[in-house]
């Protein structure tokens, strides 16, 4: 909606800034949380934070608490590195490597849909639900906060989302085509996984990987706040958020099938697939700025989806979603590609989930402070250039198979 729906985005960018921080020091710890708990009861535990952050929303309506807010927002961020590693741990490790791409398509359109209440619930409340209820609750309104209705269906659907999250089946208990299980080892001691994760930050390929991992939620505070928020009402907001999502969802199925294509080996999709990814995300960009250079900050404007022109803007905002799609769903392939071993992946997704909420944060805080629109446009564009480059360094040596050197047998092929 950005900011939180509010008015004054100050407080949402605030709370922001501590969810992110919290969530950045949450990803370094919560693989292996989630290893000795299980994703199952880890999962669970991290969503129920996500409805006392919409509680704290609800609660702002009406007594104006920023410090409730902002300590909701961190509590957050430590709950949500609980569900975002447990989610990047499954979806990396069930999949054989044939499958990943289809996976993390998969996974992006219902998280973006909110159809599957007992997947969707927990990691955000469907993205294209939480459009559809404010701009139902919202659509005769054109002030620029949202009404009580909206925060108490999202607390209520995240509630839901928490306890769904028990129905989770333990790895044990999921099969892999051939009949294996998959299984999610757990780590020795506390002292071994510190020094295994120590040792992330000294992996080239991680190293290389930091600039998209950094840049993959950079982009949110520009988009929502200086873009959604402060140049539509609510309603147009709430609409736009709504083909956001939904272009999401195309992009992720399409983009994640295209990352499996048969017709071409592992090694070319890591290459082409970063080619098309870079094509949209230029054009996108050169786009973005021309519709910048339109206002300021500061400036009144509370556009609606029924003015003259409108279309165009739409367009924009509906390829920004889609060029997100895209972005992460490569981040996870890429990352998948690397390896097939279960604890590797669930380092990798913490690691990951740490530097993207660390420049979440960072990116946050500029919009808060006040930052001209112009030149956070430009930081975003400047931090997806330099991912394009760091993530071409681990593209190009991307292997066909991991199968061979990991001493793993590929049992879907041998079953076929």
């Amino acid at each position: 909606m950005g900011g939180g729906g509010q008015v004054d985005t100050e407080v949402s960018s605030n709370a922001n800034v501590a969810l992110y921080t919290l969530f950045s020091v949450g990803g370094l710890v919560a693989g292996g949380i989630v290893n000795i708990i299980g994703p199952r009861i880890a999962m669970a535990i991290g969503a129920s934070t996500y409805a006392l952050y919409a509680g704290s929303l609800l609660s702002y309506n009406h007594n104006q608490n920023k410090g409730f807010v902002i300590s909701a927002g961190a509590i957050l961020g430590l709950g949500a590195a609980l569900v975002w590693t447990g989610q990047g741990a499954i979806l990396t490790s069930y999949p054989s490597e044939r499958n990943k791409g289809k996976y993390i398509g998969i996974f992006w359109a219902i998280f973006n849909t909110g159809k599957d209440l007992a997947l969707a619930d927990v990691l955000r409340s469907g993205a294209v639900l939480g459009s559809i209820l404010p701009l139902a609750l919202n659509w005769s309104s054109t002030a620029g906060s949202v009404n009580d209705g909206t925060y108490i269906g999202f607390l209520v659907l995240m509630i839901f989302g928490s306890i769904s999250a028990l129905a989770l089946l333990p790895p044990s208990r999921v099969f892999h085509q051939d009949g294996h299980p998959v299984q999610v080892q757990k780590f020795p001691t506390w002292k071994a996984e510190t020094i295994e994760v120590a040792k992330l930050f000294l992996d080239w390929r991680m190293i290389a990987l930091s600039p998209m991992f950094l840049a993959s939620n950079w982009f949110y505070a520009y988009q929502f706040d200086d873009v959604n928020a402060a140049y539509f009402n609510v309603r147009t907001r709430a609409f736009n958020n709504l083909w956001y999502w939904f272009c999401q969802i195309i992009g992720a199925t399409v983009f994640g099938l295209f990352l499996d294509a048969a017709f071409l080996t592992r090694s070319m999709r890591a290459l082409y697939g970063l080619f098309i990814m870079s094509l949209f995300i230029m054009a996108t960009w050169i786009g973005g700025l021309a519709f910048q250079l339109k206002y300021a900050r500061g400036d009144k404007i509370n556009r609606d989806l029924f003015d003259s022109g409108y279309g165009g803007e739409l367009l924009l905002y509906m390829v920004y979603g889609l060029n997100d799609a895209m972005f992460q769903c490569y981040a996870y392939w890429i990352m998948g590609a690397l390896t097939n071993d279960t604890s590797k992946l669930s380092r990798y997704n913490g690691f990951y989930k740490a530097i993207q909420s660390a420049g979440a944060a960072i990116s946050w805080r500029i919009d808060a402070v006040g930052t001209a629109y112009l030149p956070q446009l430009l930081i975003c564009w400047v931090l997806l250039i330099f991912s394009i480059i760091g993530t071409f360094a681990v593209a190009i040596k991307v292997k066909d198979t991991n199968y061979d050197s990991e001493g793993v047998v590929d049992n879907e092929i041998i079953s076929i």
